[in-house]
């Protein structure tokens, strides 16, 4: 008899040797994104880690450590980026805009791509009732549409959670992707009830808040796993597509002994990137490529 666990209906299992293969844009082989969170909290309440210990109660501490990454680390991160000339994305909540608008000013300027996530990270969607997630979901959509011009393309969860609905209430409002399904090395499409929404990949270990907060990782540690990451991926490449996603956030990677870490590892790859075949790239840019495939292409189409 077969075993009668718990289980989605979002995807199918699909291992990768059964896949097809494509190229990305120009023939390139591994598609790289850098994204930052860029968040706000709410000061006393609601939810956010301690920098000593999770799961402690909101102090002034724990809030002063986070709005570093707003007040500091976000302007050394976007300096580094502009150094290396990369491009970016950036999960930013929502309440940014009317805390912190020269942060938002900022991005634009460089043109990097604004990925919704949520409001503020005081919250998130656990156990909020299908109505309700959808209300906050339209604020979130119209706050950035109403100062980007656009609506953003992307979502990702205040600390990547969902509810059971969120993948249809996303498509409903017209995303075309999310970043909270870390199951693959490449985009998958998801079903939703509204019809498909792409999953791009996005890094449950290059994250810097599980690898350095949660697991008590050093910074060299990180560095080097995002090295051997991109050492890796850029032979698997040569046989599958790929998609190498590095997460950091303002307060964790803003600091100035962890953003020299950084800027090697980044250096190395690009010094290292085989024979013209990295994307460098935002994760907007994959899910374009990705509607203009044709059926069959991407996994789940």
């Amino acid at each position: 008899m077969k075993p009668l666990l718990p289980q989605h209906s979002r995807y199918d299992f699909v291992p990768l040797p059964e896949r097809k293969d494509y190229s990305w844009p120009g023939g390139k082989r591994l598609a790289f994104c850098l994204t930052t969170n860029v968040e706000w909290f709410a000061f006393g309440a609601g939810l956010g880690h301690d920098p000593a210990k999770t799961g402690e109660p909101q102090t002034h501490r724990n809030y002063s450590w986070r709005d570093y990454g707003n007040r500091i680390g976000v302007w050394r991160l976007l300096e580094l980026f502009d150094e290396l000339k990369l491009p970016a994305a950036h999960n930013t909540n929502s309440l940014v805009y009317e805390y912190a608008p020269q942060v938002m000013a900022a991005i634009r300027k460089r043109g990097d791509e604004v990925v919704a996530h949520g409001r503020t990270n005081a919250e998130n969607m656990r156990g909020v009732w299908q109505p309700d997630e959808e209300r906050i979901l339209r604020e979130v959509t119209e706050t950035i549409a109403r100062h980007e011009g656009k609506p953003p393309a992307g979502w990702m969860g205040s600390g990547a959670y969902e509810t059971a609905h969120t993948p249809d209430l996303l498509k409903e409002l017209g995303y075309k992707y999310l970043l909270d399904w870390p199951m693959d090395d490449q985009p998958v499409w998801l079903r939703t009830r509204a019809g498909p929404i792409l999953s791009v990949p996005y890094p449950i270990e290059l994250n810097d808040s599980q690898a350095i907060v949660h697991r008590k990782q050093g910074a060299a540690e990180f560095c080097d796993m995002i090295v051997d990451q991109f050492d890796e991926m850029a032979e698997q490449c040569e046989h599958h597509p790929l998609v190498m996603n590095v997460s950091v956030h303002t307060y964790v990677f803003g600091q100035p002994f962890r953003l020299r870490r950084l800027r090697a590892a980044l250096q190395h790859c690009m010094q290292h990137a085989r024979a013209g075949k990295v994307w460098w790239c935002r994760p907007r840019d994959i899910a374009e490529f990705c509607y203009a495939q044709p059926p069959g292409v991407i996994i789940g189409s």
